[in-house]
């Protein structure tokens, strides 16, 4: 397949995967935990995945930039 995101926006694109894939993994261990795996449990988990990767993908393009400031700072050269 051939790239059709432009370079300049990798990091955004990074950042939507990245929180799209760890928000649907965590979203879906906590719901089997509070509602345990049976009927319905794959509905819930997406009605949970959905508001959470709403919230995570905003928050990660916010802090990203801290985060990498923060690294430079402790991370040996």
């Amino acid at each position: 397949m051939k790239p059709f995101v432009p370079r300049r926006l990798e990091p955004v694109a990074y950042g939507l995967l990245l929180t799209g894939m760890m928000s649907c993994v965590v979203s879906g261990i906590s719901t089997a935990i509070a509602s345990g795996v049976h009927g319905g449990f794959f509905l819930r988990w997406m009605s949970a995945w959905a508001p959470s990767w709403a919230v995570a993908f905003p928050v990660v393009l916010v802090v990203a930039p801290l985060v990498r400031r923060i690294l430079k700072r402790i991370v040996a050269a």
